[in-house]
């Protein structure tokens, strides 16, 4: 009887892994490409020949879409909806966060200018879509509208500034103005909405995913959130709102 109640819990985990790992691949039309920045300039023509070329892949929450060192296919690969958290794992287990991407956003460079391998893993925090388009498509689309490879061009310069950004706060930068400029980033990058208490972020964010984004421990970083709270509150839920941003930006220039 134990080992028959084993089997069927075995069982039943591979068959919720199945179920929550599935992802649904769907055709492209022009409206879909339209509706992103990187597309809403382009010929209509050129639209149709890159949504022929492209598709949707829908993932559940929790869902890799794929490793750190996996083979990509040549594609750009551009989140349509959802979060993706994009992490890698050092030798000793340890996760740090590099990216918390929020829709329109383009990943996975080297898949189309480099290797062809991952460089880091690529997690869904919030169901997501995300739209690959054809390399040789891309490539040809260039010469036909090079204003599409100086914006694409545009966005890898942005993400090396913001990886440089990153790597020197965590050589040089005490750990509660790392959180404040954090904070700052993720209010300019994914938005805010107007509230009573002040401007709440888009982008829910829990202390572990905020602290591995910035090099600290979650115990600091639930206690540098009570540092700031006469300027920045947490909610359950990952919830954050700026009170006071010009208060906020103070903590982190110099005295």
């Amino acid at each position: 009887m134990g080992d028959d109640l084993e089997i069927l819990i075995r069982i039943n985990k591979a068959f919720v892994k199945i179920i929550f790992s599935q992802v649904v691949t769907q055709p492209v039309d022009i409206a879909q490409l339209q509706n992103l920045s990187l597309f809403a300039h382009l010929d209509p023509s050129l639209l149709e020949t890159f949504a022929q070329h492209s598709q949707l892949t829908s993932y559940a929450k929790g869902s890799v879409v794929f490793h750190e060192g996996e083979v990509l296919p040549a594609c750009l690969h551009v989140l349509v909806s959802g979060r993706l958290h994009i992490a890698r794992i050092a030798a000793s287990g340890k996760e740090t966060i590099l990216r918390i991407l929020p829709p329109g956003e383009v990943f996975a460079a080297p898949s189309v200018f480099g290797s062809g391998k991952a460089p880091a893993t690529v997690t869904v925090i919030d169901p997501a879509t995300v739209l690959r388009l054809d390399q040789q498509v891309l490539l040809d689309g260039f010469s036909r509208t090079p204003e599409l490879a100086l914006h694409l061009l545009g966005v890898l310069n942005q993400r090396l500034q913001q990886l440089h950004n990153q790597v020197h706060g965590l050589i040089s930068e005490r750990a509660i103005v790392r959180l404040v400029n954090y904070l700052e980033y993720v209010a300019d990058s994914a938005g805010v909405e107007l509230v009573e208490d002040g401007e709440q972020l888009r982008s829910r964010l829990n202390h572990y995913q905020i602290a591995r984004s910035i090099g600290i421990t979650y115990e600091e970083c639930v206690r540098l959130f009570k540092q700031l709270q006469a300027v920045v509150t947490y909610q359950r839920g990952g919830i954050i709102t700026i009170r006071d941003r010009q208060k906020l930006s103070a903590i982190s220039k110099p005295d």
